[in-house]
This record gives C-alpha cells, structure tokens and sequence, in this order.
C-alpha cells in the first residue's frame, strides 16, 4: 500500500485524532506537551475532536482535559455522540452478524467483548487485558456467562488474544466470513475490532465534516493503527504515528515520531501550526519517522 497520490491540503481547519497509540502514552496518559499543542490549536481557530475505538464513555478524561466541545467519535465511528455523551448517530452491529462473530472467536481461541450501550460485557474477569482496559476507559466490565442478551444491540464486538499470529489469522476469518456484513480492523496487536459495515473511521470523518460544517480535504488525521487507514483515505492530510506499523505508515502523507515520543504534539507543530507540510516531500518525512 501508498500513501494518498494527491498532494497534502496546504488549509488545515480542524484536527481529528485517534486516540490510544496516537493522543496518549502507552500509560494512558497525556503528556504536557499533548496537551499545549491542542490547546495551540484552539488558540488558532482549528478544531480537534477524536474519533477512537473506545466506548464514548471511556473518553471522558481525554474531552474533559483537552476542552473538546464538539462531537467525537467511540467504536470506531460506530456511534458520534456529543461532548455530554449524547448520541447523534450511531450503527449496531445485526444481531445475527454478532453471534456468529463471537462463535469464530471463541472457536479461535480468541476472548469476545461486547461493547453494548454503556456497558463493556465479558466472560470472565480474570481474562487477559481486562485491567489494561479497565484502566483505559477507566469502568470495570459487566461479568455475565452468557453473552447472549447483549448481542441485539452490540455497537463493538473484540476479540481479544495475547497469540497476535493467531489474533491476525482470525482477522482473516472473521473478515472473509462477514464480507460487506461488517467492518474488521484491528485496532491494536491484541484487539481485533468488529463494528458495523457503515462504523469506520473514513465514514466518521466524513460525518463529523458534516456536522462541523468544515470541507474534509480541510481535515488533518493523525493515526497509528490498521483502522486509521480508512480516515487516511478521506482526510486532506494524513499522519501517521512513528510506532505505527510500516502498513499504516505507508497509507499516510507524513509520519511523525512515536507516541512515546511525544509524536502527537511533534506533529501538530510540524504539520500544522508551522505549515511544514507545504514544503516537505512526503518520502522525506517518512525517512525522519520515529521508533
């Protein structure tokens, strides 16, 4: 894969973001200088809001800090909601689709996690990455043996392993078994991310474009994992992070450095704020990426 073959937006009038590998450390956790450069960005009229793979409520800390108040995006654009966590559009995985999604990954080996409404719903609580995610949303899942009554009205399903050979094989699977019936991505090495056909990132970034009344080619999207590629394809400047995978990479104008490099904020200084972006040739700033 290439990165986009028309030339980078010179006019950036809103930011748009991933959140975990991309807005925050591999701590959860802001940095200072994440934190000034959005505020950088309010201070010049630019827009930010995020679209991310969590539930909408596992991003309150990260709107309240950084003052969003414009709609954003959780299940991966499955559903937008409103800075009070109101909902404006979202998209439910069908219910038949559901089930036989969690029969591939439980065949696989693989945990399933269903992200239903509010609620974050599991087998067991003792499951690997339970306390990652904990920590990440910052709300414990609901424990239930049957994840039957959740799979009406599921807005995210994961699969979730620690085998990451295995977890991408079953991305195969799951990908070749739903066809147009669902949308597929991994969102990091461990979670494989099952939403509805009309839930990515690319259809997210175009609805919040609407609903900002901003043009899309006036976006900047900044990402580092597999289903940032698709808001790649629509943004007017695409960055990826520096700890993305060389695919991800690849499908961005530019990439900047880590997430344990401060990338974020090293990349709305470069690319945005001091309109670098202009000057530099893409290939350039892939050979300066970081880690």
């Amino acid at each position: 894969m290439t990165g986009p073959s028309r030339a980078p937006s010179r006019k950036i009038s809103a930011v748009v973001s991933d959140v975990d590998g991309t807005l925050v450390t591999d701590e959860k956790l802001l940095t200072d200088r994440t934190k000034q450069a959005v505020a950088a960005l309010h201070s010049r009229g630019i827009v930010f809001t995020i679209i991310s793979s969590r539930p909408p409520r596992g991003l309150r800390m990260e709107i309240d800090a950084l003052e969003i108040s414009v709609p954003f995006g959780g299940f991966n654009g499955g559903v937008i909601v409103s800075p009070d966590l109101s909902v404006i559009t979202q998209h439910l995985l069908p219910s038949e689709v559901a089930r036989r999604a969690v029969e591939i990954l439980t065949a696989s080996g693989a945990q399933s996690w269903i992200f239903s409404g509010q609620d974050w719903v599991v087998r067991d609580p003792n499951e690997s990455y339970i306390g990652l995610e904990e920590r990440t949303v910052r709300f414990p899942p609901t424990v239930t043996a049957d994840l039957t009554p959740f799979l009406d009205r599921a807005g995210k399903i994961v699969g979730v392993s620690a085998d990451f050979d295995r977890l991408a094989q079953c991305e195969r699977e799951v990908r070749a078994a739903f066809a147009d019936e669902a949308c597929v991505a991994r969102s990091q090495p461990q979670y494989l991310d099952i939403t509805h056909p009309l839930a990515n990132k690319g259809l997210a970034l175009l609805a919040l474009s609407e609903l900002l009344s901003i043009p899309v080619t006036e976006i900047a999207a900044i990402g580092d994992g597999g289903n940032d590629i698709a808001m790649f394809a629509k943004a007017g400047l695409s960055i990826a992070m520096g700890n993305a995978a060389p695919v991800v990479q690849r499908a961005a104008d530019v990439v900047t450095g880590s997430n344990r490099e401060d990338g974020f904020a090293d990349a709305i200084g470069r690319f945005i704020l001091d309109g670098e972006r202009s000057s530099v040739p893409v290939d350039s700033a892939r050979a300066g990426a970081g880690g």
